[in-house]
């Protein structure tokens, strides 16, 4: 179906967000051609809310919460558009959003991933003092870390031109279809080893090797409360910290090329022991994450086999986007429209 869009949404615990959510999505100038919501076992009225919007979507419950990357995984195989949104439940988007991405990524076959600004919101979804940056696309650094670029900086200009990106939060990505059949790995599309939690940088290094490129385009804006905030770790789930650290070395083990260890074995291991220590005095919680990590190394050995395999893109290339400053190429073949 060309240009046709499916949203998929994945909730759990979700009644905060959800209903203002489809509204936005059902206001879209560009209308989906389907939307798929996945609810992983909420307990606290979402699926009540979902039962509202019957007729115009299609829900999946599933009886225990498998995860974001599994759930997604689930309705993006129920799907067979050209295009898949992935959205968080606790986002608003402006109404020509859907229309912007699909616009800015139907320009090249080679443009895999397309994402917007997304803008911080209030936990109600308030308007916030001043405008400020949720996520302008994700970049990482030398020592593999990852983060949304111009979290929190003023939406003054800085990001109002299209640029090449190294990756999209899954909050708010449009994923073509081409690049989900192949990057996926046995059959999936996010790494459902990773539960929760950076698999949209796994899933934004794993395409970057295989020669897909993340366009950013700034006139499709949307709204992100988010409840993991930067740098801020303790008002977080155990769990979701525990996720976090088991995933940073779980994305490397599928991802990581002998050239960028070489290049960088010594910020990286930096900051390994600095988690490491931070897991031993601090955070005892996170401790887990490394048998759980132990316990997926066999597969992710396999699925790393299976990415260098097919692997398209040069070091030097690869290098270019793990930089000390956030990565972005000017992308000026892609006008605003």
């Amino acid at each position: 179906m060309p240009g046709s869009v499916t949203v998929s949404i994945v909730t759990f615990n979700s009644r905060r967000y959800i209903r203002r959510c489809l509204e936005s999505l059902f206001e879209q100038t560009l209308r989906p051609a389907a939307v798929v919501v996945v609810d992983n076992a909420s307990l606290d009225g979402t699926r009540l809310i979902l039962g509202e919007f019957r007729d115009k979507i299609r829900l999946i419950q599933n009886e225990r919460n498998v995860g974001f990357a599994a759930g997604q995984n689930q309705a993006i195989t129920a799907s067979r558009s050209e295009w898949v949104l992935t959205l968080n439940p606790d986002t608003l988007l402006k109404p020509r959003f859907l229309e912007k991405l699909v616009s800015a990524g139907e320009q090249d076959r080679k443009t895999g991933t397309i994402c917007g600004k997304l803008l911080r919101i209030g936990q109600d979804f308030e308007p916030l003092p001043e405008r400020r940056i949720d996520s302008a696309g994700i970049y990482f650094v030398p020592n593999l870390r990852h983060f949304d670029r111009g979290w929190n900086e003023p939406d003054d200009g800085r990001f109002s031109r299209p640029e090449w990106v190294f990756g999209a939060s899954a909050a708010a990505a449009l994923y073509r279809r081409e690049m989900i059949r192949d990057v996926s790995l046995t059959g999936a599309f996010f790494d459902p080893d990773f539960f929760a939690y950076r698999e949209d940088a796994d899933v934004a290094w794993r395409a970057q090797l295989m020669g897909w490129q993340c366009l950013y385009t700034p006139e499709a804006v949307g709204y992100h409360v988010r409840g993991i905030v930067p740098g801020s770790r303790r008002p977080n789930p155990p769990v979701l910290n525990m996720h976090s650290v088991k995933n940073r070395f779980l994305m490397r083990i599928n991802n990581l090329t002998g050239d960028l260890l070489q290049r960088h074995w010594w910020p990286i291991l930096s900051r390994d022991l600095l988690i490491a220590g931070g897991c031993l005095l601090s955070e005892p919680s996170s401790l887990p994450a490394f048998w759980r990590l132990a316990r997926c190394v066999p597969k992710a050995i396999d699925k790393r086999r299976q990415i260098m395999r097919r692997r398209r893109v040069s070091d030097e290339y690869l290098a270019s986007w793990f930089q000390p400053e956030p990565s972005a190429q000017p992308a000026a073949a892609y006008a605003l429209r």
